[in-house]
């Protein structure tokens, strides 16, 4: 049977250098599971592959959408699934790369059937998100659907926005469709999960944001300013600079903000993903730990 290796892990931990090793042994290419690295021109801030990595192994999904493009986890199950169906006919193994909660789960589990938003709808409910903040939604939300209402992290808008636009759209509450039921997949599913030490996850993601701020972040997020509305931008390491250019706070202030919020969101997807019981997880801090030979280990087994 085909396989789909997925290397899976928080922020700055070392995903990307690990799969591009692992890919190059295998002769494959890379699924990239970012919902960030899909939009062109968020190199920087989505440390994206660079140009000499893209060319060392085949990547998909990665630069191939411009940021005015609504893209969910839905719409990336379906393309991922058709191109996994085309690379299978060459290559019995694929790796799947990111940190992309919902991107992994929507390609390994399936996520429930929702209808398609209306595009007049999600204009209105952006306007309406644009003109009075997330409020007005967050109570349209809370009479429609109250159980969802209080499951959901009230403070995320991407979530509570297309929750509401589900209700809208269908008739029926957002929390009523949702399944959670794991659909068959026509491929094995080997998963692998890079982790390190906190303190050194922590000082690794410091590092890089200093090393993006030195490689232009500033200058890549004011190039996005008048589109800072977009969901795409609604992204650590942009709207912390667009609070800068509003003057809310210092740019010293903007660059540890950064590393503040990159710092939550590897603690958030480690939560997450340890929920996970399928996951080989490597802790990259262990210096003698053959990580080349456990993950090919784990692909060979049966």
């Amino acid at each position: 049977m085909k396989s789909l290796l997925v290397m899976l892990g928080p922020t700055g931990v070392g995903k990307t250098e690990w799969s591009i090793h692992i890919a190059q042994k295998l002769g494959c290419p890379i699924l990239s599971a970012d919902s960030r690295q899909i939009y062109r021109g968020m190199t920087i801030g989505t440390a994206a592959p660079t140009e000499e990595q893209l060319q060392c192994v085949e990547h998909f999904f990665v630069g191939s959408l411009p940021p005015e493009t609504y893209f969910s986890a839905s719409e990336y199950e379906q393309q991922a699934l058709q191109l996994l169906q085309q690379l299978h006919e060459k290559h019995d193994t694929v790796i799947l790369c990111g940190g992309s909660m919902m991107y992994i789960d929507a390609l390994c589990r399936g996520i429930d059937d929702i209808p398609t938003i209306d595009e007049s709808l999600r204009n209105d409910i952006q306007n309406l998100y644009r003109r009075e903040g997330l409020d007005p939604i967050r109570q349209q939300l809370k009479i429609l659907d109250p159980v969802f209402y209080n499951q959901v992290d009230l403070k995320n808008p991407k979530r509570v926005i297309h929750a509401l636009e589900v209700c809208l759209m269908a008739g029926v509450p957002y929390s009523s469709l949702r399944t959670n039921s794991a659909k068959e997949r026509p491929f094995r599913i080997v998963k692998i999960g890079f982790t390190r030490d906190r303190e050194e996850l922590y000082e690794r993601i410091n590092q890089r944001v200093d090393k993006m701020v030195a490689d232009g972040l500033e200058e890549e997020a004011r190039s996005f300013y008048s589109k800072r509305h977009l969901n795409s931008l609604n992204t650590v390491g942009y709207k912390e600079w667009f609070d800068f250019f509003d003057g809310k706070y210092s740019r010293e202030a903007a660059i540890d903000k950064i590393k503040q919020h990159s710092r939550n969101y590897a603690r958030k997807q480690l939560t997450w993903f340890k929920k996970d019981q399928e996951i080989r997880w490597i802790n990259l801090s262990d210096k003698n730990i053959d990580v080349e030979h456990v993950v090919l280990s784990v692909l060979s087994e049966r």
